[in-house]
C-alpha cells in the first residue's frame, strides 16, 4: 500500500471543495451531504492511515452528517 502524506489529502479536499463550488444546480442539502462525504472520507483515510475501509466509513458518516446538517 502507498503511504499517502496529509498534505495530499488537503490537496484533493480542496480540489473537492473547489469542484463543488460549480455546482449550481445542486440543492443546498446536496451540497452539504457531498461535502460532509468528501471530508469524511479524507478524515476517515488520515485516521486510518489510508484503509480503503476507513476512507468508505469516513465517507458514509460524513456524507449522513452533512444531509442532517442541511435540514
Amino acid at each position: 500500500m502507498k503511504n499517502i502524506t496529509q498534505s495530499t489529502y488537503v490537496a484533493i479536499l480542496a480540489a473537492t471543495l473547489l469542484w463543488l463550488g460549480g455546482c449550481a444546480s445542486m440543492s443546498q442539502q446536496e451540497k452539504n451531504t457531498a461535502i460532509g462525504a468528501g471530508v469524511g472520507a479524507v478524515g476517515g483515510a488520515v485516521l486510518t492511515g489510508g484503509s480503503t475501509l476507513g476512507t468508505l466509513g469516513g465517507a458514509a458518516v460524513g456524507g449522513v452528517i452533512g444531509h442532517e446538517v442541511g435540514n
